[in-house]
């Protein structure tokens, strides 16, 4: 943290997480995740805390917190158990995008309930046909009178099941060219004939937080929920709301790289073999010296793009960069935690299982890595430009 350095306000914030994750997340994450458990007490707790207002504007009842701070809060979180970070990452992602490019009415009507917890949601923008490929999706959205018409359906949407507000991606230009210059987003909550929120998805790891299908069928949205008030902005809205996304991925890398790391260098203490502690084995020594090494460059390079975004500079090289490599050392660290914890790390005795479990989400979510790499070559080329 000595590149980092905190002010006590940043620090009581961080302590505030630190308490509440030992005392509500650490007794009761391993029950609740292999009971694939929503955690209705944890998000309570939440809302009480004001944690699904961390990145919202005090003048809407959010804490405000900058983003080196909020990278650091999901990373304590994640360390914890990642899904309760996901549970706050699609929501402020929402939040992010409304408060960026809604119009002053949505963010007086919209914003409060965020910040409160009261609305709950995310961003419903996959498809089963259009993941990374934004543009192919196919939900639409047609304009009659003073409301829009939408049809569609998502897929893999995080907090469907017990969240209430979304934002969705939908076409309202089909016929667009480019393609992404005909989607819009809109702000659309549960209680319209129509929005049905269908099968939970049964998932390898990220238990606990519900992941599911969304259909709308006839939905009416009204016009006033067009987000910024004019068709064909989404595409750029969503990439606006994803660098913020891509830093929640990245810190919940760090958090999970943290958490693998931090259980193997106790275990390689304890755990004895041939007469010395394993920690004491050149093998072992090996593992930890890398393991350290990429857990400290992906909390930087992830505080790196927080701390652009902040500045309000554009962050989507850097936030891709801190998404890939912090997400690819969360998947390696936690393998080589189960080769250090050896056969209690294939049982559920131990949390290192679930970490393994959990960590090829945060190279498919997101954005692909492949794709990851992909953006920011090309970021690259622009950036040292002949």
């Amino acid at each position: 943290m000595s590149l980092f350095e905190l002010d006590e306000g940043q620090k009581q914030v961080l302590e505030m997480v630190r308490d509440f994750c030992k005392q509500e997340i650490a007794p009761v994450a391993r029950e609740l995740e292999h009971n694939d458990e929503y955690p209705h007490e944890i998000v309570a707790k939440m809302k009480e805390l004001g944690f699904f207002g961390f990145t919202i504007p005090e003048e809407y009842g959010g804490i405000g917190l900058d983003y080196v701070t909020y990278a650091l809060a999901i990373e304590e979180i994640t360390r914890h158990w990642m899904s309760v970070g996901g549970i706050l990452n699609s929501h402020l992602i929402m939040a992010y995008i409304i408060e960026k490019f809604a119009t002053t009415e949505q963010k007086e009507k919209f914003l409060p309930g965020l910040a409160s917890g009261e609305f709950r949601g995310g961003l419903a923008l996959t498809e089963a046909e259009a993941g990374t490929d934004v543009q192919n999706l196919s939900s639409r959205a047609v304009r009659v009178k003073n409301h829009y018409i939408l049809n569609g359906s998502k897929m893999f949407i995080t907090n469907a099941r017990h969240g209430n507000t979304f934002i969705v991606a939908a076409k309202t230009d089909p016929q667009a060219e480019p393609k992404y210059k005909g989607i819009s987003l809109f702000i659309v909550q549960k209680g319209h004939p129509g929005f049905q929120v269908q099968r939970d998805l049964d998932k390898l790891g990220y238990k606990g937080i519900k992941t599911c299908e969304i259909v709308f069928e006839d939905v009416e949205v009204p016009v006033n929920q067009l987000v910024g008030g004019v068709e064909g902005r989404g595409f750029k809205q969503v990439l606006g709301g994803l660098e913020l996304g891509r830093i929640n991925v990245a810190a919940r890398g760090v958090g999970l790289a943290r958490a693998a790391f931090e259980d193997s260098i106790r275990y390689a203490q304890e755990r004895k073999t041939f007469g010395k502690p394993i920690c004491e084995h050149q093998a072992i020594q090996l593992k930890l010296g890398e393991m350290g090494t990429k857990l400290e460059a992906a909390r930087l390079l992830t505080l790196n793009a927080a701390t652009k975004l902040q500045k309000g500079e554009r962050c989507d090289l850097e936030a891709g960069m801190a998404k890939l490599f912090a997400s690819e050392a969360g998947f390696e660290i936690s393998h080589e935690a189960m080769r250090i914890h050896g056969g209690y790390g294939y049982t559920k005795e131990f949390n290192v299982e679930r970490y393994y479990r959990d960590a090829p989400l945060m190279i498919i979510g997101e954005g692909t890595n492949e794709m990851q790499k992909i953006i920011i070559s090309k970021g690259l080329v622009n950036k040292y430009k002949l």
